[in-house]
């Protein structure tokens, strides 16, 4: 027996730990499903395109082994997920800022949740997976840092269940830059170009009001950037007539 095998026996016994994509005894994320995650991003747009968003870009679609990932640390405060969660959004935060910001730097700017989301969960993923990626595209040469610029304005409900049309007027004017966090931007990175992240995209609601608020005080936003992408994408031109 191989010692990850070890390691893997040694948690299920001292802990009951499962596999988060396939409920195989042993550490969160067993070895297979790990070396089975994609690593190359691309872009993912949405169908149909929210008018004026910014290009986007996922690593993976949401299915199989990374949709039980997202939704172990979301609500199963499965907090070891945090780290190939990072990788995946650094990959495609990484190809969309060398593709949209060739110089210069990068701030990786979560989509808000709502703070009785964030209370009742007893954590931010989203956060917290946005900072794990920015250390790692420093670790590779990018001047990137993330900050939590944006807040939601009280009356947002959750998004389940809703459509497009729902979404985006759920959405509409939900989300400010407070000058405080400006102030913060400024003083750390004052010509950065900005990369809204998430964990999922959906239909490029919440990634075009982030976009919105974020311009709307004068920030450059280059590019959205998620974990992954939900349906098939295509890209506008494919979309149009």
């Amino acid at each position: 027996m191989g010692t990850g095998s070890l390691l893997d026996a040694t948690a299920d016994l001292l802990l009951g730990g499962r596999c988060a994509g396939c409920e195989r005894p042993g550490r969160v994320l067993c070895g297979d499903c790990r070396a089975g995650l994609p690593d190359e991003a691309a872009p993912a747009w949405p169908n149909p395109t929210p008018a004026g968003l910014v290009e986007p870009w996922a690593a993976a679609a949401y299915d199989g082994v990374v949709r039980s990932l997202v939704l172990g640390l979301k609500e199963r405060r499965l907090l070891g997920l945090r780290h190939p969660l990072a990788d995946l959004l650094a990959g495609a935060a990484g190809a969309a800022a060398a593709a949209r910001v060739p110089s210069g730097p990068v701030v990786l700017v979560p989509v808000p949740s709502r703070p009785v989301t964030v209370r009742q969960r007893g954590h931010d993923p989203t956060y917290a997976v946005t900072a794990g990626a920015a250390a790692r595209l420093r670790a590779a040469g990018f001047d990137a840092v993330a900050l939590r610029l944006l807040r939601t304005r009280p009356g947002v409900v959750d998004q389940a269940g809703l459509d497009a049309a729902g979404r985006a007027a759920n959405l509409a004017g939900s989300m400010t830059c407070p000058d405080a966090a400006l102030r913060r931007l400024r003083r750390r990175r004052s010509h950065a170009s900005v990369v809204v992240c998430d964990d999922v995209l959906t239909t490029g609601a919440t990634a075009r009001e982030a976009q919105r608020a974020l311009q709307a005080v004068g920030l450059h936003v280059a590019a959205v950037a998620a974990v992954a992408a939900t349906r098939r994408r295509f890209p506008p031109e494919a979309t149009e007539g």
